[in-house]
């Protein structure tokens, strides 16, 4: 099926349907998320913060590395514009991630984007991308379905983390974190047919680690996300001559 049938046949469906179709695509991401969304309410009141606090941390920020990075500075006597760069550092991937997302968006009216924006997780940024690259047009309705489940999961489990971490002597023991990793690298897996994929994810590890052991925590975050790129920009493909994969009938 071609691209353009493929996005006529989207704009004749329902849009309960969109809906519903991207609500089925978060439903991974809900599960491996939660348990990260609980240890940070845990966390978060045990460093101090009530549950009321944390639970409106995860609804504005909506960020679980910024997230837990906060919780780790905030009390420590720590300066706040250093906190802010700090969270900075941990979420810039967010900006190359605006950026890139950027024109499958740019049909939606001003709010829809600032909301498409806000709500835009690495999950979410995979799901766009892997749907636009299908030839599929990314709609508002159906973007909301992935994100918005995940964000009420999010504060939902937030919350559940915060009230009742306490009777858990040591919720970081427990290790259900890793839930979210393993999906993250699912995701990762999912582009591996992109050029120069492979020598992208290995420079993006390897400079991540030594940026972790010689620079330090967070900014290994973001300066691995820059080697990748780098990779990208100087040896990938110039624009317009990438040969578009088979859209999914």
């Amino acid at each position: 099926m071609s691209t353009d049938a493929t996005i006529e046949e989207d704009a004749e469906r329902p849009a309960s349907r969109d809906f519903l179709d991207g609500a089925r695509l978060g439903v991974p991401v809900i599960v491996s998320s939660a348990p990260f969304a609980m240890l940070f309410g845990a966390l978060a009141v045990a460093n101090g913060l009530s549950v009321f606090e944390a639970t409106l941390m995860s609804l504005t920020v909506f960020g679980g590395a910024s997230q837990m990075v906060g919780i780790e500075l905030f009390g420590q006597k720590v300066a706040p514009w250093l906190i802010v760069l700090s969270i900075f550092a941990v979420n810039f991937r967010h900006v190359l991630y605006s950026a890139a997302i950027g024109s499958r968006l740019a049909h939606w009216p001003v709010w829809q984007q600032a909301a498409g924006y806000f709500l835009l997780t690495d999950p979410q940024f995979a799901l766009a991308e892997a749907r636009a690259e299908s030839g599929r047009k990314v709609g508002f309705v159906w973007y909301m379905g992935a994100a918005m489940p995940v964000g009420v999961s999010w504060v939902s489990c937030t919350w559940v983390g915060a009230a009742f971490g306490r009777l858990v002597p040591n919720p970081q023991a427990l290790g259900l974190d890793f839930l979210l990793p393993i999906y993250f690298l699912g995701i990762v897996m999912g582009f591996r047919k992109r050029p120069l994929w492979l020598p992208i994810v290995l420079v993006s590890g390897v400079a991540s680690i030594l940026a972790y052991k010689f620079v330090g925590s967070p900014w290994h975050v973001s300066l691995g996300a820059v080697a990748g790129i780098a990779i990208g920009a100087i040896f990938g493909p110039a624009p317009g001559k990438v040969e578009a994969e088979e859209p999914t009938p």
